[in-house]
């Protein structure tokens, strides 16, 4: 079994809602430390293999493949999680305008409100990514065809004489 499959199986696992909460909150509080690392030392893409990695930042290779799942799609080249083994080599080099737009999207607030995010995008910069984000989610509707405009089907009528009847 890979390990994204056993982190997928790891994360489905707590039984009761006390221990769902005791993980995912104990998974936030480590994943909120490497992200503060990682914005704190902005200019330094991270490298390495992932067990050494792991180990670096205090998880286990089956966690840090689920954080890899997290980052790996603002990452400026993907890494294929999927794919990851104990030996693989990583590579942290982060698309920072699109890690932040993927917090909001993940309603990662815990997040995408850390105050390192002060020193790696300006204010101006986050306000438009959430106005990006915000706009990517609104619901855009077609056109509809007007009573008097020309049928679609093409036969020449008034809509509401040909297929708007």
């Amino acid at each position: 079994m890979s390990l994204f499959e056993q982190w997928k199986q790891l994360a489905e696992s707590p039984a009761t809602p006390e221990e769902y909460d005791r993980f995912w909150n104990a998974y936030y509080d480590r994943e909120k430390k490497i992200y503060q690392s990682l914005l704190a030392h902005k200019d330094t893409v991270v490298e390495g293999i992932l067990s050494e990695l792991a180990e670096k930042y205090g998880m286990d290779d089956v966690l840090f493949t689920g954080f890899m799942g997290g980052i790996d799609s603002s990452l400026k080249k993907e890494c294929g999680v999927d794919k990851l083994k104990p030996a693989s080599k990583i590579k942290l080099d982060i698309d920072f305008e699109k890690l932040y737009f993927n917090m909001h999207d993940a309603k990662a607030k815990w997040l995408y409100e850390l105050p390192e995010w002060e020193d790696v995008l300006s204010e101006e910069k986050r306000n438009e990514i959430v106005k990006e984000w915000r706009s990517s989610k609104q619901a855009v509707s077609e056109k509809t065809v007007g009573r008097n405009d020309p049928c679609p089907c093409g036969s020449g009528k008034k809509y509401k004489k040909c297929c708007g009847k």
